[in-house]
């Protein structure tokens, strides 16, 4: 019997120490309930993705005295009879710079940490490379299975496997040859972040998984946002049969934990035990103890052999806190959400952490009184607190009144802190400035009050501190219906990966989510209800420049998602002229797009690091005859 704790945590992307004491201090949290392994995410020293910063020697070389660090330190706390299985950023030791690789040779690391020591190193086998992944860029292959052994009482052993992440997405590589090894259970620490329906997916692969290793699986995932990427969490325990054993909760932290009754280590020849601190020396440039070499090779049915390296952990009592003075369990199993719950989820927390993790306090935002910018101050308020919030209401000569009593109202629910700044004497002062030529009306005079709106936005910023929050929509990106340096002037994008269509579906849920417990809904039902418009020139409706958006989305779906040609648009039934228009917009809109700002990724593709198509392009889609 083995109790095993899956720790769920949100790392910030280089913060070393910061994320080191979350290891320390969950390790300890897992310990006083009777843990004796603990798994962390991936990279969960480091935070993830590390882009660039893993071409940097510094960091390199920090995260790998850090690792060594906590190590003695959860020892010195007396949690050094756990083992901390904990993701880091490696190198590959003894290897010369040579065009082609990364420099440095960077490895995407775990490390097995007991008894005060780094007892055993492993690296990434599958280096994902596509979507929002660059890893062929950023780091090299590892190609070993580590197996450590956990005393589990009475004199009993269990073998627990370690591979990461993409690991378990590929087939072949050291998943493979964990059934090989006769480890008892696979550990797989991962960085993996959210998309609709993904959770699914998820648990029929670690089920399969399991099936494949016969072992038990436990799958431990990162939570929180970090640029435009959200992490859901998510983790998930399966027996070697496949049967889900505990799930952890969507978007928050938590500790997962469950007794696992496993079969016992088998007799015969052993793992080498662990060698005295004194013997543990660093590797040739500062690396921690990687492959000797000296591991049983195994062919791992994808062209590659993987080395199983085993190491036998010696019982060290643990002299932390007992497991009565530990936290109640939430689990085995914590609620699912249904798809709107978790989509909203995912832009609460990406936007809560975008905010948080780069220092920012306070959000600003303009508010038309339109849906797009009622679901932006919404999901700001739920981010931080309404009185972390800020609003401008900016109205124009185009104005509705109802505009502004929409978003008096918006104001009223939610207690976000507002103030009105008219804009048109500004307006007319830049059109007297810019001579007496300038059109009054059209597109550069509809553009100049929306770019006078962002002038307003950024100079409050600049003034007062707050991070802007842009609110265009993704059926708007897509086809360029924003204004460059005007409502896309910002910092972050809540609803940037989120079309029209599902805009309206969030906001009447977050309606109904406050009417089933009882309090104000927090959208005015009037910004729901009445036709979308810019209000930059007399009776405008989006539809005046736009298809009606149920009929966009599920072209631009078509298109942007699955990268769908002109000629499987009309065979999927999408109007020919329409085709030939929505494609028109989104191409042209390629250089607006790479100016906007980020926001949390909820779809199987965004616009940014998902979809990179050349602004200088002339490649265009033709209808067939």
């Amino acid at each position: 019997m083995l109790r095993i704790a899956l720790a769920q945590v949100n790392a910030t992307v280089g913060d070393l120490a910061g994320n080191a004491e979350i290891i320390v201090d969950w390790t300890r949290r897992a310990a006083a309930r009777g843990a004796r392994v603990v798994v962390f995410p991936e990279m969960a020293l480091t935070g993830y993705p590390v882009e660039d910063l893993a071409l940097r020697a510094s960091f390199v070389e920090a995260s790998i005295a850090t690792v060594r660090d906590v190590a003695e330190r959860l020892s010195v706390e007396g949690l050094g009879g756990v083992a901390v299985v904990v993701g880091y950023l490696d190198r590959r030791a003894g290897l010369a710079p040579r065009t082609g690789l990364p420099a440095g040779a960077p490895l995407d690391a775990a490390a097995v940490l007991h008894g005060g020591r780094v007892v055993i190193t492993s690296a990434k086998h599958h280096l994902p490379n596509y979507g929002v992944f660059d890893e062929a860029r950023y780091f090299l292959p590892g190609n070993t299975l580590p197996v450590f052994r956990v005393p589990a009482g009475d004199g009993e052993a269990v073998d627990v496997a370690v591979a990461i992440c993409e690991d378990l997405w590929q087939d072949g590589g050291p998943v493979a040859v964990c059934h090989h090894a006769g480890a008892a259970l696979l550990v797989v620490p991962n960085a993996s972040p959210y998309e609709r329906g993904k959770d699914d997916v998820r648990l029929e692969l670690v089920q399969r998984r399991a099936r494949e290793a016969g072992a038990a699986l436990a799958y431990c995932n990162l939570v929180g946002g970090q640029d435009e990427l959200v992490f859901d969490g998510d983790s998930i325990l399966v027996s070697a049969t496949g049967e889900p054993l505990a799930r952890g909760p969507q978007f928050e932290e938590a500790l997962i934990i469950a007794d696992l009754e496993l079969p016992s280590a088998q007799a015969g020849p052993g793992p080498d035990s662990v060698p005295d601190q004194r013997d543990i020396q660093p590797a040739a440039g500062g690396s921690l103890p990687q492959s000797s070499g000296d591991g049983e090779p195994v062919d791992a049915g994808d062209g590659t052999v993987i080395m199983v390296e085993r190491v036998a952990l010696p019982d060290i009592p643990v002299t932390a806190p007992s497991a009565s003075a530990g936290e109640p369990a939430a689990g085995p199993f914590w609620p699912r959400l249904d798809d709107l719950a978790e989509v909203y989820a995912a832009l609460v927390l990406g936007t809560a952490d975008y905010v948080r993790k780069n220092g920012f306090r306070t959000v600003l935002l303009g508010l038309s009184g339109g849906i797009d910018s009622a679901l932006v101050a919404t999901i700001a308020a739920d981010a931080l607190g309404p009185e972390q919030v800020n609003v401008i209401l900016m109205p124009s000569k185009w104005s509705s009144d109802h505009s502004l009593t929409d978003a008096e109202d918006l104001v009223k629910r939610q207690g976000v802190n507002a103030r009105t700044i008219a804009i048109q004497e500004m307006v007319e002062a830049f059109r007297h400035g810019l001579g007496g030529d300038f059109p009054l009306s059209g597109l550069p005079a509809e553009n100049l009050q929306s770019r006078v709106r962002g002038v307003i936005n950024m100079a409050v910023s600049n003034n007062e501190g707050p991070l802007v929050l842009t609110t265009g929509n993704k059926s708007e990106i897509a086809t360029g219906y924003s204004t460059l340096y005007g409502d896309s002037a910002g910092g972050f994008g809540p609803i940037k990966d989120v079309p029209k269509t599902l805009v309206w579906a969030l906001s009447r849920w977050r309606n109904a989510e406050s009417e089933r417990l009882g309090r104000t809904p927090p959208i005015p039902p009037n910004s729901i209800e009445k036709p979308p418009s810019a209000e930059l020139a007399p009776g405008q409706l989006d539809t005046d420049s736009l298809p009606d958006y149920a009929v966009l989305d599920a072209l631009l779906d078509d298109y942007v998602e699955k990268d769908l040609g002109s000629a499987e648009l009309i065979a999927a039934g999408h109007d020919p002229a329409l085709v030939a228009r929505v494609i028109r917009l989104v191409d042209l809109a390629e250089y607006k797009r790479r100016q906007y700002p980020p926001g949390p990724k909820i779809s199987q593709k965004n616009f940014g690091r998902d979809r990179r198509l050349p602004i200088t392009n002339r490649w265009r889609e033709s209808l067939p005859e």
